[in-house]
């Protein structure tokens, strides 16, 4: 070993000491081992807690590269980010003309000038994301646990789900969210949804849905801070067969880690009323 890269290697241990020195757990919530998953007093797995995903799937469930920001000429800012596909096998199995909507869809993401144009992406028209989105928005979420019930709360407009354990419902209604009913297979919480309209996306790239969307997701705790997040997905009017995607979802141990207020319909006001918007009086 040289000189020179034996000093480059003892700086580089020095350095990796220091950090991981420097990281230090918020009070009360020391790291566990990874074996060990917290349980509710009925011997389930304890989900509650503040959950988000930590990848690129919002933008482009399939493989994606960088692409600049397709709102503002500015640079770096707002440019999309490089992510590779979560979908199992890499690609969406569309029927061929299913797979025509999806790229109109991406051409029509981004609305023109405001007030035109806005049968564009749901998220930027601030309506509901409907399920399995919900869960990789770039947004943190919150799950509250009981016996009988599961509860969900997004921060992104408040979205919220319901899901009974044990005993199943017929959908009432379509809704963007759909109907949830859950169960226990060991430690993954299972959720069987429909009950769908076709008005949600599954991503900014258009990737789409009909109203016969049938979504099972499985929660599987992995640690004590990790969820293995899997959705297979059934839509016979739009895919050839049955696909599934699958993430990890991290627990928020921030020190005061909560799901604050991201009420979104006053942010698109402009793309909605143009000129009719409501103006803010200047001083």
């Amino acid at each position: 070993m040289t000189r020179r890269r034996a000093i480059t290697n003892v700086a580089g241990c020095v350095v990796l000491a220091m950090v991981c020195v420097a990281v230090e757990w918020p009070a009360g919530q020391g790291p566990l081992p990874q074996t060990q998953i917290p349980r509710t007093p009925d011997g389930k797995p304890d989900l509650n807690g503040i959950w988000q995903a930590m990848n690129t799937a919002n933008y482009d469930l399939e493989d994606h590269g960088a692409a600049p920001s397709p709102f503002l000429l500015a640079g770096a800012i707002g440019a999309i980010p490089p992510g590779e596909s979560v979908v199992e096998g890499g690609r969406i199995p569309y029927r061929p003309e299913a797979l025509v909507k999806r790229n109109e869809n991406r051409k029509n993401a981004i609305p023109g000038k405001p007030g035109r144009n806005v049968a564009a992406d749901p998220e930027l028209n601030c309506f509901l994301p409907g399920v399995p989105r919900a869960t990789y928005l770039p947004h943190p979420f919150q799950i509250f646990q009981s016996q009988k019930l599961i509860w969900i709360l997004y921060q992104y407009s408040y979205a919220r789900r319901e899901i009974p354990l044990g005993t199943s419902t017929e959908a009432p209604y379509e809704s963007w969210m759909g109907w949830s009913n859950g169960r226990w297979e060991g430690d993954t919480l299972v959720v069987d949804v429909t009950g769908f309209n076709d008005q949600t996306w599954f991503d900014r790239a258009g990737n789409h849905h009909s109203d016969a969307l049938h979504v099972i997701e499985r929660y599987t705790p992995i640690s004590a801070y990790h969820l293995m997040y899997e959705a297979t997905i059934e839509d016979p009017k739009v895919f050839t067969r049955p696909w599934k995607l699958a993430m990890p979802l991290y627990r928020r141990i921030d020190r005061n880690a909560r799901v604050l207020e991201f009420k979104c319909p006053e942010l698109v006001e402009e793309l909605h009323l143009g000129q009719y918007r409501k103006v803010t009086p200047t001083r």
